[in-house]
């Protein structure tokens, strides 16, 4: 991960749908006139840059166009503050292009974004990509749950729901101890540890499909992998525990590494985005190379949005409307939006009756790309999932 790709934050988006298109332009403060061209000149990709110096802007406009593409600034190209760009053409004139201009930071870091979206990651946890969308079963242990209420608080029937989340389909399960809902408090580690380490030792054993550990604190992190776990997944992206990082990377473990604004207690105090995918793309950014940095290599990360942690009704839209974007990050994409509570404002149903609407925004998630999915309602998911990667996947 290179500190130039935080500083430009660059997002890559279809120009399949013109109406995405225009939105992105919208967001990014192109005028009417450059935002109506879109329909008319579509091309294979679009990529967003923003933070560029007027300098910045001008060698990329000229460089690229030696390889057939084109380069639209928005605003006042010569202006003395950061401006924003985006970069539009075909594959193989961003090939092109990015051969013109080599060595300019802005157009390596658009590269690597392209080629993250283009590329299919590597498994992860023995979990392959590509083909179809994997299930991750939650098995939550814990007496305060939102959507279960503490029904698998008790080792023994955690362990059973575990295994039949697994037959149900489920690819990989996920044990936690800590309830994350809103204004949910914390659990102290000795408490924690109390709870989850009987079920991933006893799900390590019983179940034929690796085990996650969900948890911010390196000390449970690592005594599940002692325990059997195969993941570390964190809802902090490694902010909460300075620990975290370290001992992952020395224990040589994966980690999926999630977008939170705030803690479960404060994050759903009025959160507020400017542009939520461009900000959640430059935080879970930050957070890899975070993870880089302390010795994790990159191939060994997962990358979740954190649908509502920190996020309104109308931000989680957002984010699920504009999913494949994330693909820029190069890594697999995890996605939560079982049983959550936007949800229930568009449905009016309680969590236990949720299933029917998770389905149907996992279906979306499955047809957006989406690599993974967080789910309580395996066996009725898996339905969904068999019929969407069939359709969107041939898988």
């Amino acid at each position: 991960m290179n500190a130039d790709d935080l500083r430009f934050n660059p997002r890559v988006f279809s120009g399949s749908r013109a109406g995405g298109v225009r939105a992105e332009l919208e967001r990014l403060g192109f005028p009417g006139d450059v935002r109506d061209l879109a329909p008319a000149r579509m091309a294979t990709l679009w990529v967003a840059l923003e933070g560029l110096t007027a300098e910045e802007a001008q060698e990329l406009r000229g460089r690229w166009a030696a390889g057939g593409g084109e380069v639209l600034v928005a605003g006042d190209p010569f202006a003395t503050v950061p401006v924003p760009a985006v970069v539009r053409g075909t594959q193989e004139q961003f090939e092109r292009g990015e051969e013109a201009c080599r060595g300019l930071a802005p157009a390596a870091a658009m590269g690597r974004a392209v080629r993250g979206w283009l590329s299919v990651p590597a498994p992860v946890a023995g979990l392959a990509w590509g083909r179809r969308t994997h299930l991750m079963g939650v098995v939550n242990v814990t007496p305060d749950s939102f959507s279960d209420g503490g029904r698998y608080f008790d080792a023994a029937a955690a362990i059973a729901r575990g295994e039949a989340l697994a037959a149900a389909g489920a690819g990989i399960l996920d044990v936690g101890g800590e309830s994350t809902r809103p204004g949910a408090l914390d659990v102290p580690p000795e408490e924690e540890l109390r709870r989850v380490i009987p079920v991933v030792a006893g799900l390590a054993k019983a179940a034929r499909v690796p085990v996650s550990i969900d948890t911010t604190k390196s000390v449970v992190a690592e005594a599940a992998l002692d325990a059997g776990a195969a993941l570390v997944n964190d809802i902090s992206g490694f902010r909460f525990d300075p620990a975290m990082a370290a001992m992952v990377a020395r224990r040589g473990a994966p980690a999926a590494l999630m977008h939170i604004r705030g803690t479960p207690r404060t994050m759903q105090v009025n959160p507020q985005y400017r542009d939520p995918v461009a900000e959640i793309c430059a935080s879970l950014r930050a957070s890899i190379a975070l993870a880089v940095r302390a010795g994790i290599p990159e191939e060994r990360l997962i990358v979740d949005p954190g649908i509502g942690f920190g996020k309104s009704l109308e931000h989680n839209l957002d984010i699920l409307a504009r999913l494949r974007e994330f693909r820029s990050l190069g890594r697999p994409i995890l996605v939560g939006v079982s049983r959550k509570s936007f949800l229930g404002r568009l449905t009016d149903l309680p969590p236990e009756e949720r299933a029917i609407p998770s389905a149907g925004a996992a279906g979306w998630c499955i047809a957006a790309g989406a690599d993974l999915l967080r789910v309580h309602d395996v066996a009725e998911t898996e339905s969904v999932r068999r019929v969407v990667d069939a359709i969107a996947r041939g898988g």
